[in-house]
């Protein structure tokens, strides 16, 4: 059983990431929308990761035998000044969402709760995987000033990725 601090911290992770998973939905669409289809595929299957990470919270709070309590997500920014300014924010969110899951190991570790320490650690990993993918797309970006042929040419790689849900592999 779920003590009272870690279920109500693992229930606004769940609210965080379901917010995540809407504000990379809205990135597909502005990149869709300026015509980057590769860009907003990649952002697409973001989207799914992120909602994945929702259920994979979710999933472990009624396994637990917590009361998952899903509140209002708050509206999303819609537009951006191009695809370098989407990736900056990604990586500032993803920093975010860092120090969010951060904080709930820390909760764990005061509660003393060693099963949450174990499901977190997974998320611990994920994070470090997660900014070191943007940092690396953010700095091509930067590379070839987000124009020109290099912006196709990198359009046309991220069409290539594809929704693996690592969440069922643990």
């Amino acid at each position: 059983m779920l003590k009272e601090k870690m279920l109500a911290a693992l229930n606004e992770q769940i609210n965080a990431e379901q917010y995540s998973s809407l504000l990379y939905l809205s990135m597909s669409a502005y990149l869709n929308d300026i015509g980057l289809p590769g860009f907003a595929n990649w952002m697409y299957v973001q989207y799914q990761e992120e909602l994945s990470h929702a259920n994979k919270f979710f999933n472990y709070v009624v396994e637990r035998g917590g009361k998952v309590e899903l509140k209002a997500i708050k509206q999303m920014p819609t537009s951006w000044e191009g695809v370098i300014d989407i990736y900056e924010a990604t990586l500032e969110h993803e920093r975010l969402v860092t120090n969010l899951i951060n904080n709930l190991v820390d909760v764990a570790i005061e509660e003393r709760d060693h099963a949450a320490q174990s499901f977190l650690r997974w998320f611990v990993d994920e994070q470090v995987e997660e900014e070191a993918n943007v940092t690396e797309i953010l700095d091509t970006l930067k590379l070839i000033n987000g124009q020109g042929n290099g912006i196709f040419m990198l359009d046309r790689e991220m069409r290539t990725r594809t929704f693996v849900d690592s969440t069922t592999a643990v």
